[in-house]
C-alpha cells in the first residue's frame, strides 16, 4: 500500500463493520477504532477513538436499513470533519432512497437528492458506491463520486458456469441498459420483460418480450426488495420453455416474504453481492464479496490513480 501521501484510516459503521473487516484484511490495515453510544429514546452518538487529524478517512457504511444507518454515516462524517480529517470519504456499496430519484407524481420529495445534499452538508468530500438505482444519481453530488459496477465481480462467476445458450434478460424494461452492456460483452441475445404494477411492490401483469425457449437464462438487476418481480420473471421464462432461469442482483434487499419467494420460485440460483449482509436461509441464494472492489478503489483514490480499468463493464 502506498502511503507516500497522506495518512488514511478506514471506520465502519454498526452494520457495514463485516464489509470494513474485508476491506482492512484486502488492504493489510487495521480497522479503526470508534464508539457508537445509545440513548434511552434511541438517539445516538459516535466517536473516534483515535486520532484522524489531517488523515484522509474512509468511512464504510450502507444505509440499509435505511434511517439508523444513514444517520450514523451523516454524524460519522461530520465527526471526522470537526477532529481534522484532511478528507472525509463515504464509502456506500449501497446507496439506499435511490428510487426516489424523480418527481414521477405531483407533490413528491426526490428522496435521492436529499441524501446527496446531506452527506455534502455533513462534510464529505468524495463518495464511493455500487450500482445505483439510476446513473442520473451521480449527477445529484456537487463533489467527486466513483461509481463502481458489480459487473466485475459478476461476469467472471457467469462465465465460470459455461452455460450454453445463454440468454441474458432484464425483469423490467427499466434495466434494459444493464441487461444489454452484459449481453454485448457476454456476446448472447438479449431478452426483455415488460411489467405494469399496480402498486409500489405489486406487478399487475408481464410479458416476455424476446425468445427463451431451450435458452438457459440470467435475468440482471441492480436490487431485490420484496422478489415479486424476479421470481415472477423467472416463472414465466419457464412457462415460456427456458431450461434453466438464474438471476443476478448487486443489492440483497430482501423484504419479507422475499426469501420464501426465491426458495419456492423456478429460479435455479440468486446470486447477490455482499453489499448489504444477508443471512437469512435460503439455499438457492450465493453471496459474491465486494470487498476486493473496494479496497483496489480506495487503494487507487489514495494514490492518485485512475480507477476506470477496473470496469468490465458499466
Amino acid at each position: 500500500m502506498d502511503t507516500s501521501l497522506s495518512p488514511f484510516k478506514i471506520f465502519s459503521g454498526t452494520k457495514s463493520r463485516y464489509m470494513a473487516e474485508e476491506i482492512c484484511k484486502e488492504l493489510g490495515v487495521e480497522l479503526g477504532s470508534m464508539k457508537i453510544e445509545h440513548f434511552a429514546d434511541g438517539e445516538f452518538e459516535v466517536s473516534f477513538e483515535e486520532s484522524v487529524r489531517g488523515c484522509e478517512v474512509y468511512i464504510v457504511q450502507s444505509t440499509f436499513p435505511n434511517c439508523d444507518n444513514l444517520m450514523e454515516l451523516l454524524l460519522m462524517i461530520d465527526a471526522a470533519k470537526r477532529a481534522s480529517a484532511k478528507s472525509v470519504i463515504a464509502v456506500m456499496p449501497y446507496f439506499g432512497w435511490a428510487r426516489q430519484d424523480r418527481k414521477d407524481k405531483p407533490r413528491v420529495s426526490i428522496a435521492a437528492k436529499l441524501v446527496s445534499d446531506l452527506l455534502v452538508t455533513a462534510g464529505a468530500t468524495r463518495v464511493i458506491t455500487m450500482d445505483l438505482h439510476a446513473d442520473q444519481i451521480q449527477g445529484f453530488f456537487n463533489i467527486p463520486l466513483d461509481h463502481l459496477y458489480a459487473s466485475s465481480v459478476f461476469i467472471p462467476y457467469i462465465q465460470s458456469l459455461k452455460l450454453e445458450d445463454m440468454v441474458i434478460a432484464t425483469p423490467d424494461v427499466g434495466g434494459a441498459k444493464r441487461a444489454n452492456n452484459y449481453a454485448k460483452y457476454l456476446d448472447v441475445p438479449l431478452v426483455l420483460c415488460h411489467k405494469q404494477r399496480a402498486k409500489a411492490n405489486v406487478v399487475a401483469k408481464m410479458t416476455v418480450i424476446g425468445d427463451v425457449k431451450d435458452k438457459n437464462v440470467i435475468l440482471v438487476d441492480d436490487m431485490v426488495d420484496t422478489a415479486g418481480t424476479i421470481t415472477k420473471a423467472a416463472d414465466l421464462m419457464m412457462e415460456n420453455g427456458a431450461k434453466s432461469v438464474r438471476a443476478l442482483a448487486s443489492h440483497a434487499i430482501m423484504s419479507d416474504p422475499a426469501t420464501q419467494r426465491v426458495n419456492d420460485s423456478a429460479l435455479t440460483e440468486m446470486i447477490f453481492t455482499n453489499s448489504i449482509p444477508y443471512t437469512k436461509d435460503c439455499p438457492k441464494c450465493t453471496i459474491i464479496s465486494v470487498a476486493r472492489l473496494f479496497a483496489d478503489t480506495i487503494r487507487r483514490v489514495h494514490s492518485n490513480q485512475s480507477i476506470s480499468s477496473q470496469y468490465l463493464i458499466k
